[in-house]
């Protein structure tokens, strides 16, 4: 197992740059037909900087960026960093109130968006209070001109083509911010967290080890740029192993391989059900024969991990983060075990808590906290959110919000974020593991499980179903399925079927919208049909 390797410049900027001199004009990114050389992206990125100062951009200025996946979002990215301000990475799907929230509260000066997304903008530019000017991004060889918007000044990113590249600021360190990561807003408003230079370029190098990423990989990424797991956990492994990074526009089960096969990748990184989806589409001939050889931070378990190793030849790794508290617990490649999150990574201490905030020994379940054993390896406060910050990290741990517990020999299980547990009958119900049960019915294409409100107190289990296309299933049908593979307690009282779940750009079921919605008319109540069947002499099983 290689030690880990550390790179000498724990800043991102100086970071690219000496990868730059080192590498010069090999190949770092493949972007459809593209290829973009180390010292290629170098240079964009100072070219981006230079334009990004002649705005009257500086150090701790905040810049947003709403952008698709395109390399001008990474040079971009390096751009803000060469200079010391911070970027604002704007999930292209937002408008409205909560579009409006995300500029104003993050102080945005400059908003960089493609020009897809200026309607989106401009229907709320009357509410922006700290923006003062736009940049536009248009597609090659678009020549119309850029809509009025209220009056700010526009600008065209293009133009910046021609200036002369700034090199990095010296005066930037590990621990100034270069990204303010919003968190989901579930419970709240959704929290920025601070990410200093030095937390990207640790959790890179953690990613990288675990993974044992050589300068021979191709590390294809087809999450959003504007989500740390494609920044963060793709791009800059890439770059601190020196290989290259293929990045895709967005996730397609039916085109998948094809995009893997397309740029020869041998590592991806997925989140959410995607393993599940991949694993139920059509079995095509040549499935065990592509160059993936790595899978990381999917969140898979039972029958579903072994089908996809013995079916697409690629291992499975699995780890543990948070926007605020990088990569804590990871498997490494030639160490995985099934179902486990791995054991802490380097650099960081874990711990399962109860709820007096102490440490509980192997097999219980309680909170994820951890802290780290370095300095600027974890978010370094919620933006404006003093009172927030000092709850997260109160008794001097990082508190996730997670359940989990830990075996005896060390590794680590992940059980349910504890918003989306559900409490039934006195019990703790995993959502996640229920979701896992219902998903290997042959039907079943993907699920989501959640609380309802009971007239008894507590809640009672809703699951919302996908099916596979072309499948057919009733509900009585998936109770049965049920009752055969898990605790009766566990057992759904509410099923209903969906044509597809709600989900973000990066894949995650939004499971506060699912709760939000409740009960409709297309749900079916178990106990409402097995009262019926009771009522005819019918035997019913209830629980």
């Amino acid at each position: 197992m290689r030690a880990i390797k550390l790179a000498e410049e724990r800043v991102l900027g100086p970071l690219l740059a000496a990868r730059a001199r080192k590498y010069g004009d090999e190949t770092f990114l493949l972007f459809r037909d593209r290829k973009i050389s180390f010292a290629e992206l170098d240079r964009m990125s100072g070219r981006m900087a230079a334009g990004l100062r002649g705005l009257g951009i500086g150090r701790g200025d905040k810049v947003g960026l709403m952008l698709p996946n395109c390399p001008e979002f990474i040079a971009l990215w390096f751009g803000l960093a060469y200079i010391g301000a911070v970027e604002v990475p704007i999930n292209t799907h937002h408008l409205g109130d909560l579009l409006v929230y995300l500029l104003n509260f993050s102080d945005t000066r400059v908003l960089v968006a493609d020009a897809q997304f200026l309607p989106q903008v401009a229907a709320i530019r009357d509410r922006l209070t700290t923006l003062e000017a736009v940049v536009v991004r248009r597609a090659p060889g678009d020549l119309t001109l850029v809509p009025e918007l209220g009056g700010l000044p526009v600008h065209v990113l293009e133009a910046w083509d021609e200036l002369v590249p700034l090199e990095p600021d010296p005066n930037v360190g590990p621990g100034d911010p270069y990204c303010m990561g919003f968190t989901s807003g579930t419970t709240g408003p959704s929290k920025g967290a601070m990410l200093p230079h030095n937390y990207a370029i640790y959790a890179a190098e953690l990613v990288a080890y675990h993974a044992d990423y050589t300068r021979e990989e191709v590390i294809y990424s087809f999450l959003p740029l504007f989500h740390g797991n494609a920044q963060v956990l793709a791009t800059l492994p890439a770059l601190v192993s020196g290989c290259r990074l293929a990045l895709g526009e967005k996730f397609s089960a039916g085109g998948f391989w094809d995009e893997i096969r397309r740029y020869k990748a041998t590592s991806t990184n997925m989140i959410g059900g995607l393993v599940s989806i991949l694993v139920k589409q059509p079995e095509r001939p040549e499935d065990g024969d592509s160059s993936l050889r790595r899978v990381f931070g999917a969140a898979v378990k039972g029958t579903v991990w072994d089908a996809f190793e013995a079916r697409f030849k690629a291992k499975l790794i699995e780890g543990y983060g948070m926007t605020e508290s990088s990569i804590v617990l990871m498997n490494h490649v030639n160490s995985a075990r099934k179902g486990s999150v791995g054991v802490p990574t380097p650099g960081f201490r874990v711990e399962i808590h109860d709820q007096d905030d102490q440490p509980v020994g192997p097999d219980v379940v309680g909170e994820i906290v951890t802290r780290p054993e370095g300095p600027y390896r974890m978010m370094t406060e919620y933006y404006k959110m003093p009172e927030k910050t000092l709850e997260a990290f109160r008794n001097l741990w990082f508190h996730t919000g997670d359940l989990g517990y830990y075996d005896a020999d060390g590794y680590f299980y992940f059980v349910d974020r504890a918003k989306d547990a559900i409490r039934r009958l006195g019990e703790n119900i995993s959502s996640q593991e229920l979701e896992r049960i219902i998903n290997e019915h042959p039907s079943v294409l993907e699920s989501a499980a959640v609380g309802i409100p009971s007239e008894l107190g507590e809640e009672e289990v809703k699951v919302l179903i996908v099916l596979r296309p072309g499948e057919s299933l009733e509900p009585p049908e998936l109770i049965e399925f049920c009752r055969q593979r898990m605790a009766k307690f566990m057992v759904p009282r509410y099923v209903e079927f969906r044509p597809a779940l709600p989900k973000t750009p990066t894949d995650r079921v939004q499971k506060y919208q699912l709760k939000q919605e409740g009960l409709t008319p297309d749900t079916w109540d178990r106990l409402a049909y097995e009262g019926a069947r009771a009522d005819r002499g019918v035997r019913v099983d209830a629980s």
